[in-house]
């Protein structure tokens, strides 16, 4: 895992709801954002879930060149 960010420290924590997402640990960090091992109640199954960076969430133009 690389940490890149936020001084080495990964933005979400242990117990954290992202939409009906609950975050449980970090899985790593690179250029366009960081993933995290969650899991998904719908499925109920743990999940890879990826949070881009802002730079990247807003620009087509590089999600398009990443696909």
């Amino acid at each position: 895992m690389r940490g890149d960010y936020y001084g080495g420290l990964m933005a979400l924590t242990s117990g954290t709801k992202l939409g009906p997402y609950e975050i449980h640990s970090p899985l790593g960090a690179g250029g366009m954002g960081e993933v995290y091992r969650a899991t998904d109640p719908k499925l109920g199954r743990d999940v890879a879930l990826k949070v881009l960076l802002a730079e990247m969430a807003f620009d087509p133009e590089k999600i398009c060149q990443r696909v």
